[in-house]
């Protein structure tokens, strides 16, 4: 009886697989999309995106969720013709493969439009960390080495406080995904996380914390309705890669920046809509000073 369970189990998942891989081999163009929360959660988000598109434009568009691993091979190979990533990735995909920036998203937090994003530091409540300093000689987890929010922007932040968590840390370690480092805090398997901005605000919509739980280290306190402890960035751009026809390219930018905030589209990925794209110098700064990729040479 079990392998009978197995087995009809097996003949499922290879049937879902099978429609998954089906659905992307008919699609006219594919948009890569950085998965940081796990594929299902990025096709629960931007699966409406690219629905959006094929009615709007006519043709199929396909979201392929991508591990922040596969992102640059994506890319490189041609396997995608757009890509929506963090914008660490964007500025980085740019100079080596010249992608470009059609549009810019626009996220959206008690009513709030938001064009930028940061980083949040956070700790249990009950941790002796008060302060930057404290974090010194500690665990400290970050998403991935190459998660903006989740990375970079507490990466800067530390070495401009005179903390390099690669040295006075006692492990700097990635969690894989958003999600894992802010449990990892809560179960103590860590002393201190860094996660880009929402992320907390969201687990706790989704009952699996409790913000008072945590403590935010370094919190800025202004208008911004996320808690953060870093300087803001542009939100992630849509980009083009460089193998895509340029007039599809701006019936893409087009068609989001027209998308209304009550869209389907618009509410499954917790946003206003799109504008022009941003400028993403200040990116490219952050890279800079914490030494990363293609500008730590």
């Amino acid at each position: 009886m079990k392998n009978l369970v197995k087995a009809i189990g097996f003949v499922c998942l290879a049937a879902v697989l099978s429609l998954f891989f089906s659905a992307h081999a008919k699609a006219d163009y594919k948009i890569g999309v950085l998965a940081k929360r796990g594929a299902p959660k990025c096709m629960k988000k931007w699966g409406p995106t690219g629905a959006y598109l094929t009615k709007k434009l006519g043709t199929k568009f396909a979201v392929l969720p991508l591990k922040f691993t596969a992102i640059e091979p994506a890319v490189k190979q041609g396997r995608i013709d757009f890509l929506l990533a963090n914008s660490a990735f964007y500025v980085q995909m740019e100079k080596n493969y010249n992608v470009s920036a059609i549009a810019t998203l626009i996220n959206s937090r008690r009513g709030q439009a938001l064009k930028k994003f940061g980083g949040v530091i956070f700790v249990r409540k009950d941790s002796p960390i008060k302060d930057l300093a404290g974090i010194k000689g500690k665990k400290f987890m970050a998403v991935k080495y190459s998660s903006f929010g989740g990375c970079h922007m507490a990466w800067r932040l530390l070495l401009e406080n005179g903390i390099d968590p690669k040295k006075d840390c006692s492990a700097f370690l990635e969690g894989g995904k958003h999600d894992n480092v802010v449990l990892a805090v809560k179960n103590g398997t860590v002393d201190v996380g860094t996660v880009r901005t929402d992320t907390l605000e969201r687990m706790e919509a989704e009952g699996k914390i409790k913000m008072s739980d945590f403590r935010i280290i370094h919190q800025i306190k202004d208008d911004f309705p996320f808690v953060h402890s870093t300087r803001l960035y542009p939100e992630w751009p849509m980009a083009a890669c460089a193998k895509t026809d340029k007039a599809l390219a701006q019936k893409v930018a087009d068609a989001l920046i027209a998308m209304p905030k009550d869209s389907p589209a618009a509410k499954a990925a917790k946003c206003v809509g799109w504008t022009k794209p941003a400028d993403y110098s200040s990116v490219t700064e952050c890279l800079k000073i914490i030494k990363y990729g293609v500008f730590g040479k």
